[in-house]
Order: C-alpha cells, then structure tokens, then sequence
C-alpha cells in the first residue's frame, strides 16, 4: 500500500504533523498564519509545502491528500476564553477547514479542539460535516492518556466520507477503547470509551505541574515558544489516531484484493 499524506491546518508548531509522521504518514503541505510558528515547521518540515492563511487556501493551491487535519482556534469556544462559540470570528474559521474538506474531499479528515465544543458548537460542526457527505466518530481524550502530567481534555473528531465508509472504521477500529495507554510510571488505563479516566497513578485526582521554569535572561525570547507549545496538540494522540488510520486503511486495501 502507498503511504499515506495528509496536509495540516491550523498547524501551529506540527503536533498533529509530528504525531502523524510516526504513524507513517507523510506531511504534504501546511497552513499556519504565526510566523514564529512557520519557522518552527520550516526547520522540522522542510519538504512540506506552506501557506499563510486558511481563506486564501484550497483545491486551487492545495495537493490533495489522503487526510486533512486540524485544530480549529479555540478562543471562541474555551472556558478560559470568550464563550461566544462556534460563531466567534476566531473559531468560526471552522467554515474554512469545512470548506476546504468538501473541496479536496479526502478520506479521512482529523479535527482536533477543546472539550467544551461538545456545548458551543458540536452540533455545527457534525451538521456541516453532514452536509458535504462526511460521518464522524468522536471522543474526548486528555492528555494525561498518553503519559503527560496534566488533564489537557480535548474532543477528538474522525470524518470519512459515508458513501466510501471503511471496515476497519464501521466495526469502530479507530476511536474505539481497546487500546490502552500506559503513564511514564507505567500504570495503565484504556484509551477512549464513555468514561473519561481522572485518576493519577498514585491516587487522587491528576495535578498538573508547571513546567516553566525562573530564568532572568530570556523571557521576551521564549514568549512565543510558550504560547506555542500551549496552543499544540498532543502528538502522542494524533500518532495514536494517524496508526489507527493506517491500519483502517491497509485493512480496506486487504479486503478489496
């Protein structure tokens, strides 16, 4: 089987990228408004294509791929933001990441964004998806899943066009909670399902612990890395979701042999 390329937008700093790149999937283009961010995906992507702005993008400029990611911004949308949802003139570029699925139509598309669009703005989301001819499968999956030291719950959205639906995705292979994630400690607890998994390894509830550090010389310098890295997604997750699609697909190439 070929290997798999997905393109990324919104792709802030590459986590869905990085992530999807351990998985096998080869990165195609990027769409990234920061410029501090496309510094940072021209170091580590330098084969990638890139581009500045999602409105500017589409089937015109963009190679078609196999999957289309992205976290969509979240300022709309968030508790510790404006609560205006979906709607919001940040969060509302979600028409764009729709409008550029519909135009390159690939077989998976891979949203990413924060828990509380399951009240400001799932509705819309699925109900666009719909609209252009994409089911979806979806879960909240926090951070804490894969080994990291903080909640960091974020929804999860798989899309795939209905009419070309998978057997490895019918049967729930890709968002389902067999697998199981193990924390640095090595404590285990399942991947996905209704329950959403709060407990430390060590008992109680999970405590995030700040990972910045006092520094005198610097700080203007790491501004930007800082608002970066807390805008990112999760690698270990998109890598988790990038090999599930990987085998959903060798899967869908074994059944039509």
């Amino acid at each position: 089987m070929k290997q798999l390329t997905h393109g990324s937008l919104f792709a802030g700093i590459g986590g869905f990228d990085l992530g999807f790149e351990r998985a096998g999937i080869k990165t195609v283009w990027q769409v990234e408004i920061d410029p501090f961010c496309r510094k940072v995906l021209e170091r580590h992507f330098p084969n990638a294509e890139r581009f500045e702005d999602v409105r500017a993008v589409g089937v015109v400029n963009l190679k078609r791929v196999d999957i289309i990611c992205g976290g969509f911004p979240c300022q709309d949308i968030s508790n510790a933001g404006y609560k205006v949802g979906i709607a919001g003139k940040r969060s509302g570029l979600w028409s764009e990441m729709c409008r550029i699925i519909s135009e390159l139509r690939p077989q998976f598309a891979v949203v990413e964004n924060v828990a509380a669009l399951l009240g400001r703005g799932m509705g819309r989301v699925l109900g666009d998806l719909a609209e252009i001819g994409y089911d979806a499968e979806w879960e909240t999956i926090p951070a804490a899943h894969v080994g990291l030291p903080h909640l960091r719950e974020r929804i999860w959205i798989l899309a795939y066009p209905y009419k070309q639906r998978l057997e490895a995705v019918a049967s729930k292979a890709v968002l389902c909670s067999q697998t199981a994630c193990r924390w640095n400690d090595g404590h285990t607890v399942a991947m996905g399902g209704a329950e959403v998994f709060r407990h430390s390894p060590h008992g109680g509830t999970l405590v995030a612990e700040s990972v910045l550090v006092g520094n005198r010389n610097g700080v203007p310098d790491r501004v930007d890395r800082i608002r970066s890295l807390g805008n990112a997604v999760v690698p270990q997750i998109a890598e988790w979701i990038g090999g599930r699609i990987v085998e959903a697909a060798t899967l869908n190439v074994g059944n039509r042999e």
